[in-house]
């Protein structure tokens, strides 16, 4: 590829489909570059927060706005890939985009590479990864059928991956650092009216106990339950948050904060000229679906308005 985009979108979730959708009505010659297609709401069972959708899965979501997207085909270019290195001569000049061993050029970027689960980091988490710790409740609920699981966490997200597991679990409980776990009004509802799901709150796990041939046997908590700090599971998933894919944007001289996400301001740019970022990845405090797109439209004007400035 010699030819110079007008923008690269470094991520294919839907923060870089709905980017991509605007740099195309723009008429922006727009390649997307992303390892997996539709990002990590692909993962998600049910999406009822997108306007316009009022029930759709996270794959269905992301589907629709790649779609879209390629209704710009003269203009859209999706491509799969890891971008490890931006490089720029000077603030005048095109951006360099590393892709394995190709390099692509660019006058301007927009970084939605979204971020990837927080690992919870204790004895036999690594031993037993995959044999009876997960990290997505819809993609290995299923074997669960009629068995004791857990999960750790308290957000929204951790509450919506019990009210999976409940489908098909036995019973599902909820190990919460905190008090009070932090779900949405409508979710924490659903959860409360789910006889299945048990909160157990103001505890952690330390240690995660096991067996070669069985996997998952149990969690040691560091608070008594039920008068012992051992429970007996047979899965355990984990939903403590996550992680921003910013390092790339950091080596290439990108401003980030103490949590690793990506600053930025009102019109989604950062402090490199040209640059701008969206989604999971940046510094905003709620963060959904539809204000990760919205970012990326702000970002895919941007570049537009930059593009015809050079």
């Amino acid at each position: 590829m010699n030819d110079i985009y007008d923008v690269v979108i470094i991520g294919a979730g839907v923060t870089g489909y709905g980017t991509a959708m605007y740099a195309g009505r723009m008429g922006l010659k727009t390649l997307v570059v992303g390892e997996t297609a539709g990002g990590t709401i692909i993962l998600t069972d049910t999406v009822e927060n997108y306007p316009g959708f009022k029930k759709l899965t996270g794959q269905e979501l992301a589907d629709k706005l790649k779609e879209h997207a390629l209704d710009y085909k003269d203009f859209v270019e999706i491509k799969e890939g890891r971008v490890t290195k931006i490089t720029r001569e000077n603030e005048n000049s095109v951006f360099n985009v590393s892709i394995g061993d190709e390099t692509v050029k660019a006058k301007t970027i927009v970084y939605a590479t979204g971020s990837k689960h927080r690992e919870l980091r204790v004895p036999g988490h690594d031993e037993y990864m995959n044999k009876g710790v997960h990290y997505c409740a819809l993609c290995d609920g299923f074997f669960y059928r009629g068995k004791i699981v857990a999960i750790v966490g308290g957000s929204d997200s951790a509450v919506k991956e019990a009210l999976v597991l409940a489908e098909h679990a036995e019973k599902v409980y909820i190990i919460y650092r905190k008090e009070n776990v932090r779900a949405e009004p409508v979710n924490l509802k659903r959860m409360n009216n789910q006889s299945k799901i048990e909160v157990i709150n103001n505890t952690n796990v330390t240690e995660i106990k096991g067996d070669i041939e069985k996997g998952v046997t149990g969690v040691v908590l560091d608070n008594d339950y039920n008068g012992s700090n051992e429970l007996q599971l047979d899965g355990l998933f984990i939903a403590i948050g996550h992680i921003p894919l910013s390092d790339v944007a950091k080596e290439a001289g990108v401003e980030i904060n103490e949590r690793g996400e990506i600053k930025i301001n009102r019109k989604a740019e950062t402090n490199i000229a040209g640059f701008f970022a969206a989604g999971d990845v940046v510094d905003t405090h709620f963060k959904q679906a539809i204000t990760g797109v919205a970012e990326g439209v702000l970002a895919a004007y941007g570049a537009y308005e930059y593009t015809k400035k050079m």
